[in-house]
This record gives C-alpha cells, structure tokens and sequence, in this order.
C-alpha cells in the first residue's frame, strides 16, 4: 500500500515537474515615447541572444512567451531612434509603461570621419547591395512565423486568417523559385465571406482558363455558380495578388530576390530608384544610416501575370547598419506615376498608392534573417460600369462602389530559427503546402505556447464583428 502511494506520488511529481519545464512566462505592456507619451509601433522585443521576440502593435502594446529556459536572461526593447531598454525577464514589470528616449546620431560627425566609404545615399545602397552575400544566409535554414492575413472593403471586414508558418531557405545565393519553401502548419482564426460579391474576380479566373477575352462580369450570376468553383477562383485571385508565394519568391521581396532576373534592387537599380542619405539614428547602441528612397528615371513595374502591375515609382525609407551595411528595414511604397497608372488608381481605388511594404530584419550569428512583413495593397473585386457618361445615369442596380475593391494586409512575425541541419532535413522530409484555404481543426495546445502579433484595439472590434457575421452567414 505504502510502495503504491509512493509511486503514484513520485509519478505525480515527475508530471508537475514536467509541465512546470514547458511552461511559459507570458510578458505584457505598453511601449511609450517620453516626449510625446505616444505609442511606438513595430518595437523589437526579444530575448538577448536568442531569436525568440515579437514586436508591437499600432497602440503600442505587445505579448511575449518566454521559454522557461529564458527566464533568467535579458530582454530587450529597441525601437530605431531610440534608446533600448533593457530588464531581466524575472524582474520584468508590467505595472507601468515602458518609455524610450530618443537616441540620433550626428550626421556630420559620421560623414567627416577619414575613411574609405561612400557619403552618398547611392553610394551607401549600392555597397549594402554588394554586401548582402556576406550578410545574409548563407547556409540552409527554417524559420516559424505567424501570419495575419486581413481583407476588407470601405464598410466591413470580408476576410481573416491567421496562421502558424514555417519558412525554409536554402540560402541568399540560390534562386528562391527554387529553393525557398512556406508551409501553413496551423490555423488559429478563419472567417471569410468573400463568397457573395467576388465575381469580377470569377470572370478573371475564367478568361485565364478559357481564353474567351469577351468575359465580363456583368453576365454571370452569383445563383448559378457553385460555391466550390468560385472558391477556386478566389484562390487563383489570392495567388496572383498577394498569395505567399507571390510575396516571398517576386520582385517585392527585395532583398532576398535582388540577385533574381529583373531584380527591383539588381543591376538596374538606379534607373528606377535614387536615394539620398538624410540622418544617422541609432539602434540598440549601433548606428544606421537612414536613407530616402525616390524616384530615377523609369518607371517600376511588378510585371504581375494578367494585371496591370506597371507605371510606379517609388518613395520611401531605408535603414542600413553603419557598421557592415547590413539592411535592418525598408519602407517602401510604389505610387501611380505614369498616366494610365494615375487614372487607372484613381478610377479603381481612389488611391495613388498601390502597394506598402515593411521589411526588418534580425542579426542572429552575424547574419540577416526576416523579422517582419508588412504588405498592403488594394485587390479589385467588383468593376461596375466605370465610362464617364454613367455619372450622369441613374446608379447602376447592385454596384456600390465603396464594395468595389479589398484593402488587402498581409503580416508576418518570424518568432524562431532552426539552422539545426538535422532538424532541417527532418522538416523537408514532409509534405509542404502554403494553402491557406486548406481546412485545419483549431489545435488549442499548439496555441498556447506559440508567440502571436497581438490585435490592436481597433483590430479586436472589427474581428469580433467579422466572427459575429460569419456566424451568421453560416447558418
């Protein structure tokens, strides 16, 4: 009697002790400016030495699990133009917000120091490109990741998904059409009711499948088509746009892909761009050069299959690392420059910007891995009767412009990286797919351990109003 409840106690504490080793610490709070008390976006917060971190949302706030491995280490805070802030994750406080001082460079004191670099923006770029073989990847890795996908026309939310993913690279010197791979491991949210009101994009689908160019999609009708064909017609859509394919392996993943053929950042480079140095700000104590992007000489164009993807040009910001010209973040934006792509913008989306990307990037064994995603763009779904005498006319029956086209963003938080090459072996062993649409039962425990981009406080409304709906919708 007394050897069976010593076992069954020994038993019992080697569970406890066991689920206490995988247990996690869950880190919240507010990232504040000390001058202006405002929030501070897309702060780093990350374990020292590690590749575990997050960032933060648009209201400043952030959620962090930490291993309980971690839990005597450092975290740290940075912004860039800001001092870091640092604590030990045991005496870590979540009381009280954290504020970060703003911490700038001279410019003048880095530009007359005698040494051999470039003083121009120009200049600056063109080394950080002949660079990236020496600051990127240059062995096989993965890399976990959590994606938010949001769509949403002027009225409401159409759309949202979130995923676990797991990206593979094979390194920055091999062709990523090749040798980058995306996996969706698990989905955690998913509610789309993009169903009802997509059919200029089924007209799309079906002239790229029947090559009949007289399609229009005034002539379909939603009650004659059968959920699951429009279902893949959303997808074809998706993949064109703004699928993860397209995102990772095209012309807008610029770093990585700047080796490619018709690279935006390759040999032509500065016949589509011109940068000028404008600061030096500082990053967790190292400086960087902030650069201006404008536009050059020619347009740039995306080259998308059956869209008009042409006639940009670019504006934005880059922030290169002083010290080895590594890139931490692009800001990036292509505007309507030509004219066709001006009226055709304004006509379509009532917008001269067609696309915005964030890029940053994290230092982990002296090498560049990505760190976040950001991609907006707007994607037409309905097309109406846009010739110039139907203003005059009575409004067309059915069409409401506000509904016309998607807001479409696309984020991404890398959280982890494997460069364990049996554990990569391991993972190329199985069966990739990076359909999202797939369907996938909600896995809680996986959830509960798995670091997220947390919602802002307008996101948590306008996702609850969606859940309500597609509810609703279902029933």
């Amino acid at each position: 009697m007394n050897f069976s409840y010593s076992k069954l106690l020994l038993s019992t504490l080697a569970l406890l002790f066991s689920l206490s080793a995988f247990s996690q610490t869950e880190l919240r709070n507010k990232i504040v400016d000390f001058t202006t008390y405002l929030p501070i976006e897309s702060a780093s917060i990350y374990i020292q030495n590690t590749t575990v971190g997050t960032i933060s949302n648009s209201d400043g706030k952030f959620v962090l699990l930490v291993p309980r491995e971690f839990v005597n280490d450092t975290l740290i805070i940075s912004s860039i133009g800001y001092k870091s802030f640092k604590t030990t994750i045991a005496e870590f406080d979540s009381s009280e917000d954290i504020f970060l001082e703003e911490d700038i460079a001279s410019l003048d004191e880095v530009i007359l120091i005698a040494d051999p670099r470039p003083t121009t923006g120009n200049g600056i770029v063109e080394k950080a490109i002949d660079r990236l073989d020496k600051n990127m990847p240059e062995m096989p890795y993965l890399q976990k990741g959590f994606l938010r996908h949001k769509e949403r026309n002027k009225k409401e939310y159409k759309w949202l998904i979130e995923s676990a993913l797991t990206l593979y690279d094979s390194s920055y010197a091999s062709s990523s059409k090749e040798n980058l791979k995306i996996n969706v491991d698990e989905n955690r949210k998913s509610y789309d009711l993009r169903d009802v009101d997509s059919l200029f994009a089924y007209a799309a689908y079906l002239k790229n499948r029947t090559n009949n160019r007289s399609l229009r999609a005034k002539n379909l009708r939603r009650d004659t088509i059968a959920t699951s064909s429009l279902v893949n017609a959303i997808k074809w859509n998706d993949s064109r746009i703004n699928g993860l394919e397209n995102l990772f392996k095209g012309r807008l993943n610029l770093i990585r892909n700047s080796n490619a053929r018709q690279a935006l950042f390759g040999d032509n480079m500065l016949e589509k761009h011109q940068f000028e140095l404008d600061t030096i700000l500082v990053d967790d104590g190292r400086k960087l050069y902030k650069i201006k992007i404008s536009e050059s000489t020619d347009y740039v164009g995306l080259g998308t299959r059956n869209v008009y993807n042409e006639g940009f040009e670019a504006k934005g910001w880059l922030y290169i690392y002083y010290d080895n010209y590594a890139f931490k973040k692009i800001e990036y934006e292509l505007v309507a420059a030509s004219e066709v792509q001006k009226r055709r913008s304004k006509s379509l989306f009532g917008t001269q910007t067609n696309h915005k990307l964030v890029l940053t990037y994290k230092e982990y064994n002296d090498k560049m891995y990505p760190n976040y995603i950001y991609y907006e763009t707007p994607k037409l779904v309905q097309i109406g009767d846009r010739s110039s005498d139907k203003e005059k006319k009575e409004k067309e029956p059915g069409f409401d412009k506000d509904e016309q086209f998607y807001y479409t963003i696309q984020e991404i938080l890398f959280t982890e990286i494997i460069q364990d090459s049996a554990a990569v072996e391991e993972a190329l062993r199985k069966e990739w797919s990076d359909d999202i649409f797939s369907p996938r039962p909600y896995n809680k425990e996986f959830w509960k351990n798995y670091n997220v981009l947390l919602e802002s406080e307008e996101e948590e409304k306008l996702i609850y109003d969606l859940s309500k709906r597609a509810s609703l919708f279902k029933q």
